[in-house]
């Protein structure tokens, strides 16, 4: 066990490793290539310390102990620094009492939830206490009623037994509150048909108001099951947890299920202080909410993760310790459970992009965030339109590069666009070529735009490339700043700033620049940076794939000897898809320029699966054409339908350039 500590002496760090000095010498590395957040916290240490413990589980309980006392601003924490409202039964009591309760647990008490809200809790009870009326006032409540011989409110409405008068005695009253608690437990199906037999049988004897009475009060039952969703039918007891992350943060959530039903769910968003596993964010997770005083104290049996950390057998052992019952983590394969692991990742998904998107949003955010751009980039004036470039390939095939524009902080899809890229050798040459294509395009267009501005007259629309950008981001650190600067230096454009913003580290680099200009984790800058550089990627690598897989589907014209590229294009532009082109007669075929009467019917003869008719007995080209093979044929009934082949411009989803 160790501890980083700053010059005032602060705790700032604690973790735990099996090799401490492997462990330092990973600290004290070259400062660049550490984690922004590790770089940050190595260069605020002033000194470090540490412990050595017997085994894995003291380890945990140590760094458990050691995060709680010191509050270490650099560990990851699950927290929302508040308590979380339990429905609490008070069990000890001669009456027992259902109340919410925060706070630590105590003796004799029997929790259920944790619930996000406490008027969930107040929501159950009210359909509840109808069916198990029970005692839920202050003890000086009860006593004040029992002296002057009057119940409260709820006794008179049927939502109390007022034990405080003595309409039922202590034994009746815990036998109600016992009843509450197998149904607060997941054993429903007895409460609901002992109701339905109550109710049947007084139809029976003809007590139609009874009968109503408790047919009011299966339907309150019923609906105060529907709140709770039955995901497992064998009354599961375990904590469903997932996470969505990026290189800076990470999202988790969690839902409680009990009895197999869901009770309740939570979520965090964390900041990453370090290159952290799927395993390691677990670990982190487990080790911190479980056992929390004020908060997550209800350890269940079964904890379902995404992955294992490498210290499951200590975290298991360490649970087991904490709960006085096995604990098991496992991740879930199929059946039931993986399906709500799905849910639970697809929540944490959605929650990272709301967190995400919260600032995006906020125009006090954006407007700060313009700001803290310009300032550490040297600007004059907030970049009111910025365009972020990438480049997306597999060993030079199937090159592209995407361009995507915000302006005032948020994204302009119509702007965007896609670029096809030929020749190109690596992501430099790529990213050169694309440069310098999109800033010829704006300087032919600079006179137009003088004369008659950057509105089209005939379609009303901006011209093509007719706004420049005030600042030019490309997906990439040093060498691909300095590429793009050598660009725009060739061009003579000298009054648009450039910047390169590394995935790794967050790096935001300038050219010419030896080092990179560090911002800080919690700058809107920063974060609008990101989503910048993102949506570049997202553009690019969807226009890659999109062309991966158009030349990866195998063409029935293909196969038809004699029939190049430069043809094949020809006939599908002016059929528009194989489907049309083998409905064709041979005398529309020929219509294509370059299609020849032979070439036609070997077209047909291909597509068609027909017999070679007699013309074409004597053409070497069509006795040499075979059969249409399953393959062949498969790949026309995969292509049957395909749009024509030259590329449409389609503002947000990739205009073609």
């Amino acid at each position: 066990m160790y501890r980083f500590w700053d010059a005032t002496g602060r705790v700032i760090y604690v973790g735990k490793a099996k090799s401490l000095r492997s462990r330092l010498n990973s600290y004290f590395a070259d400062p660049w290539t550490l984690h922004a957040r590790t770089q940050q916290m190595v260069t605020t240490a002033a000194r470090v310390d540490w412990i050595t413990v017997g085994t894995e589980v003291e380890a945990l309980q140590q760094e458990y102990t050691w995060i709680k006392q010191f509050d270490p601003k650099f560990n990851v924490r699950y927290r929302d620094d508040k308590s979380y409202p339990y429905l609490a039964v008070t069990l000890d009591e001669e009456y027992p009492r259902l109340q919410v309760m925060r706070g630590a647990k105590r003796k004799g008490v029997r929790y259920f939830g944790p619930y996000s809200h406490a008027w969930a809790i107040r929501e159950t009870l009210d359909l509840l206490l109808r069916i198990f009326p029970a005692r839920t006032c202050s003890a000086g409540v009860f006593k004040r009623a029992g002296q002057i011989g009057r119940p409260c409110l709820l006794g008179y409405i049927g939502k109390c037994s007022a034990p405080c008068v003595g309409r039922v005695s202590a034994e009746e009253h815990r036998r109600i509150v016992e009843e509450f608690c197998d149904f607060m437990a997941g054993r429903t199906d007895k409460m609901e048909r002992s109701l339905e037999k109550q109710m049947q049988a007084a139809s029976a004897e003809l007590e139609f108001e009874k009968a109503a009475r408790l047919r009011d009060d299966l339907a309150a039952l019923r609906r105060a099951m529907e709140k709770q969703a039955v995901v497992f039918g064998d009354g599961t007891d375990a904590d469903v947890v997932a996470f969505a992350e990026d290189p800076l943060e990470a999202a988790v959530q969690v839902f409680h299920v009990r009895g197999g039903r869901v009770r309740g769910q939570h979520g965090w968003v964390v900041e990453k202080t370090e290159e952290l596993s799927t395993g390691d964010l677990v670990h982190h997770f487990v080790s911190q909410v479980y056992g929390d005083e004020q908060g997550h104290t209800d350890i269940p049996r079964e904890l379902l993760v995404p992955a294992l950390p490498a210290d499951v057998d200590a975290l298991a052992e360490w649970l087991t310790q904490r709960r006085g019952a096995r604990v098991s983590l496992r991740v879930p394969q199929r059946g039931d459970k993986k399906a709500l692991m799905e849910t639970v990742a697809r929540n944490a998904g959605q929650a990272l992009a709301q967190h995400k998107l919260r600032r995006a949003g906020d125009l006090t955010m954006r407007s700060k965030a313009l700001e803290e751009i310009a300032e550490a980039l040297g600007m004059g004036q907030a970049p009111l339109r910025i365009e972020c470039y990438d480049v997306s390939q597999i060993q030079g095939t199937d090159v592209v590069a995407s361009m995507v524009v915000y302006e005032d902080g948020l994204a302009r899809k119509s702007e965007y666009r896609r670029f096809a890229i030929r020749g190109a050798s690596d992501d430099l040459s790529a990213l050169s070529e694309v440069l310098r294509r999109r800033f010829t395009r704006y300087l032919e267009a600079l006179p137009t735009i003088g004369e008659a501005g950057p509105i089209d007259p005939e379609t009303g629309r901006p011209r093509k490339f007719a706004y420049p950008p005030q600042l030019v981001v490309v997906d990439g650190g040093e060498p691909q700043v300095n590429a793009a600067a050598q660009v725009l230096a060739e061009l003579g454009i000298t009054d648009i700033t450039l910047c390169g913003l590394a995935k790794r580290l967050e790096e935001v680099w300038l050219p010419g620049e030896a080092f990179p200009v560090i911002l800080p984790r919690s700058s809107e800058g920063l974060y609008l940076l990101q989503r910048v550089r993102d949506e570049a990627h997202r553009f690019a690598i969807t226009y890659h794939r999109e062309r991966r897989s158009k030349r990866m589907t195998v063409s029935a014209l293909d196969a038809i000897p004699g029939l190049g590229a430069t043809r094949r294009k020809a006939l599908l532009t002016h059929f528009g898809s194989l489907k049309r082109l083998a409905a064709a007669t041979p005398e529309e075929i020929t219509e294509v320029p370059g299609i020849g009467r032979r070439t036609a019917q070997a077209i047909t003869q291909a597509l068609n699966g027909d017999a070679a008719p007699d013309a074409a007995s004597t053409d070497p080209a069509a006795t040499a054409a075979p059969a249409r093979t399953d393959a062949v044929a498969t790949a026309a009934q995969a292509s049957t339908g395909a749009g024509p082949v030259a590329e449409q411009a389609s503002p947000g989803d990739g205009a073609a350039s």
